[in-house]
């Protein structure tokens, strides 16, 4: 019997995240980059499969997904990640996370036995992914990582979270071909707030294709030139799995389009989700309106 063939499989933790607005609102909602990363290249029409960790009394988390359920594998953990979010101000650009529980590792044995065009780092926390798995699905595929989990790490003595850099990144890169950082995270890896001497510098590191988010525009460098495309949200209620929604979305685009056409879907499929909260649902339909009603001036 053939393997089943995704465009993508996507990696990490699933989480039930407890977030607290600037106003003190409180809400608890399933999130964690799997989640969201799978929602948004679903909704783009292509085929993945979400591989997370859960312990057995958090499965109905597994009811977030708008992927399929024949799509998902879920491996039994010790413990779930769950994690709490204070939002400081309105645009949620700055937040404390907390980590209240840490799920188990991912390993070369948790990945099911599927092909896929691309494999997903999508995780959360530093210690998700061993270097071995990394490197194990770059012989099978494209590797696309989220370097969230590759900076944030937790004290599991008080749930406290903080960023540092990445240790191997210049051993890991060459087997990156798309690499995800925000603003923020570029600049703890390379030293510059210059995104576009950010997405330089980490590209002569080894990725081949660098995407870095900000509030204001997606940029994209793939060592000769460097593209961008503005957010054009209306609104940031959904602002919650920004990066997560547009890095699936243009890693799945460019399986079949240039660089432009892919940011350009990534960007717009991102400016509708920001507009509403949890995971984007939605079809390929109406990400094209609204590239028609709001993106006219970036189409070829």
């Amino acid at each position: 019997m053939s393997c089943k063939h995704y465009d993508s499989v996507i990696i990490g933790h699933i989480t039930k995240d407890h977030n607290i607005d600037h106003l003190g609102n409180s809400v608890e909602i399933c999130g964690g980059a799997v989640l969201y990363s799978s929602a948004s290249a679903h909704a783009l029409g292509h085929k993945v499969a979400a591989v997370t960790r859960l312990a057995n009394k958090d499965a109905d988390r597994l009811d977030a997904f708008t992927i399929p359920k024949e799509d998902i594998y879920s491996i039994e953990s010790e413990n779930s990640t769950t994690m709490k979010n204070v939002y400081f101000a309105p645009d949620k650009e700055r937040r404390k996370c907390t980590c209240l529980s840490l799920g188990d590792p991912f390993t070369v044995n948790d990945i099911p036995e599927i092909k896929a065009d691309i494999y997903h780092f999508a995780g959360l926390i530093y210690g998700d992914f061993p270097n071995d798995l990394i490197k194990k699905c770059a012989e099978l595929g494209a590797v696309a990582v989220d370097v969230q989990t590759c900076l944030r790490h937790a004290d599991m003595t008080d749930g406290s979270m903080f960023f540092e850099d990445w240790a191997d990144k210049k051993e890991m890169m060459p087997y990156i071909k798309y690499l995800k950082t925000d603003a923020a995270e570029a600049e703890i890896m390379t030293g510059t707030s210059d995104r576009v001497e950010a997405a330089k510098l980490l590209h002569s590191w080894g990725a081949d294709e660098v995407l870095i988010t900000h509030n204001t525009e997606v940029l994209v460098h793939d060592g000769k030139s460097v593209y961008t495309c503005p957010i054009r949200a209306r609104n940031l209620s959904g602002r919650t799995g920004r990066g997560d929604t547009t890095f699936a979305a243009y890693i799945n685009e460019r399986l079949h389009n240039d660089i432009e056409i892919s940011l350009l879907y990534a960007t717009a499929t991102v400016s509708l989700k920001m507009e509403t909260p949890g995971p984007l649902n939605c079809s390929r339909q109406d990400i094209d309106e609204y590239i028609k009603n709001f993106y006219s001036d970036c189409k070829k």
